[in-house]
């Protein structure tokens, strides 16, 4: 992030808004199967505020749909980077003249509300001479369009080149003001299924974090991983968020660190591998592991050549200590202290290859009927498969689950499925989850394939045409 700090040196930035600026969500927040990719700005729940380009630039695309950013500019700027500005009401009238000489060219209906229209969705590629902007210049106001609950303005920087989404802050953190310092609630520890044991039980658990310095003093043996469940706070804005630096240390040692500056939009979705997903689902809190798994290659995630996995191999006292560090350099510390206590550890099932899908390697699972292609890459971790194959309630094949419990993958699987009955149209099956999504689908030879993305949802054949 360091290059970034640079370059934005060089171009001189101002503030979207014309009043004091507060969040409603920073860049990074964990969310099911993604990062929060920028910040929101507050508008004060109201639709009309002017906003204004953040540096000198040129307006590159205007995006308008009915989900998602809804009404959007992207705006970019000569140091390599660009904004998005997403959920606007309206553009300013020389971007809207853009958006009208798009959808006269294209057939479509102008209209001042372009996002109320039930006309196509807008993209537009525009060359830096069509709309150049200057720093301060009104280019919108905002709005609540697209996958909006609340009005704000959800502001993101991408790298230009790669699009990978930074954080906002880098680059306008002087027009806000933070002195709070994030605040930890609980700690977990994940002793290595059969290589490790923490307080006497193989099994996860979670400890509050009652003070910065607890005095109970906790036993391990073996290797044990841990998770932390933080929020960052504002003085001047009411919200929970994100942590932008964490770093775990054992006697002084950092074994994992993490900085969240920078997350490649394709691997958006290893946020479900670095929060604990599985205890979101139940709990909705997020605890972060302090521990990388192997398939997991974001940027933003350092560990020690064990992953962060602390090995308690020593009867002695292990100090543990956490430090939470927001953008502003507010840092709050906690400790505890592990007592390694030797001790035998539970035995360990091994795990039979036909029923593992490789973390490493191209997995190709059959069963009768029944068809998963999960290339290399899609996993944190290798997982043992538990599929329940029952009678599907559609009629037109049988239904397949393939893990007890959540199972995102980091990308599209490809799931196959043998339909049981002749149908007159087969260009109108698709595979539905029980998770209420539809996924379109290709037949072949009495087949029915489609791309998914969770091995813990139950699938079958159905006979209908949506869109994914």
């Amino acid at each position: 992030m360091l290059s970034s700090i640079l370059l934005a040196a060089t171009l001189q930035f101002g503030s979207p808004v014309n009043f004091p600026m507060t969040l409603a969500g920073n860049f990074g927040e964990p969310r099911p199967n993604h990062f929060h990719g920028g910040i929101d700005v507050r508008t004060g729940m109201s639709v009309g505020k002017p906003i204004f380009a953040i540096a000198e630039g040129y307006v590159s695309r205007i995006t308008v749909s009915l989900g998602g950013f809804g009404n959007a500019l992207y705006v970019c700027h000569p140091n390599g980077y660009t904004s998005v500005y997403c959920h606007l009401n309206k553009f300013a009238p020389p971007i809207r003249a853009q958006v009208s000489r798009y959808r006269h060219e294209h057939g479509q209906k102008d209209i001042i509300d372009a996002y109320r229209s039930s006309s196509a969705p807008v993209d537009i590629r525009l060359k830096p001479t069509d709309c150049p902007v200057a720093l301060g210049q009104l280019i919108a106001v905002s709005g609540n369009t697209g996958s909006s609950e609340a009005p704000h303005l959800h502001l993101e920087m991408h790298d230009s080149q790669t699009n990978d989404m930074v954080d906002p802050l880098d680059f306008l953190k002087e027009f806000m003001k933070d002195t709070t310092p994030p605040v930890a609630h609980a700690f977990k520890a994940y002793p290595v299924e059969g290589k490790g044991i923490f307080c006497e039980n193989s099994a996860q658990q979670t400890f509050t974090l009652t003070s910065h310095h607890l005095n109970r003093i906790f036993t391990a043996w073996g290797e044990v991983g841990f998770g932390i469940w933080a929020n960052d706070y504002m003085e001047e804005a009411y919200g929970r968020y994100g942590i932008r630096k964490t770093e775990l240390k054992v006697d002084g040692q950092t074994v994992f660190k993490s900085n969240v500056d920078n997350i490649p939009m394709l691997k958006n979705r290893m946020v479900n591998s670095w929060g604990d997903f599985e205890h979101f689902l139940r709990m909705k809190v997020w605890y972060m592991k302090s521990f990388i798994q192997p398939g997991n290659s974001l940027p933003v995630l350092q560990a020690d050549e064990n992953r962060g996995i602390v090995k308690f191999n020593r009867e002695k006292v292990y100090h543990i200590e956490y430090a939470l560090t927001d953008i502003y350099g507010n840092e709050s510390k906690y400790t505890f202290s592990v007592k390694g206590k030797k001790q035998p550890l539970p035995s360990h099932k091994p795990r039979h290859a036909p029923w593992v899908l490789r973390w490493n390697k191209v997995n190709n699972f059959q069963m009768p009927g029944i068809q998963l292609l999960v290339r290399k890459g899609l996993l944190p971790d290798d997982v043992q498969l538990r599929p329940e194959i029952t009678k599907g309630t559609k009629g037109y094949s049988n239904a397949c689950k393939f893990t007890a419990t959540a199972c995102p993958l980091f990308n599209w699987a490809e799931l196959s499925l043998k339909l049981k009955k002749p149908v007159n149209d087969p260009s109108r099956l698709c595979i539905v989850g029980n998770n209420g999504k539809v996924y379109k689908a290709k037949y072949h030879n009495g087949w029915i394939t489609a791309h998914v993305r969770e091995l813990g949802v139950t699938y079958e054949i159905d006979n209908q045409i949506t869109d994914k």
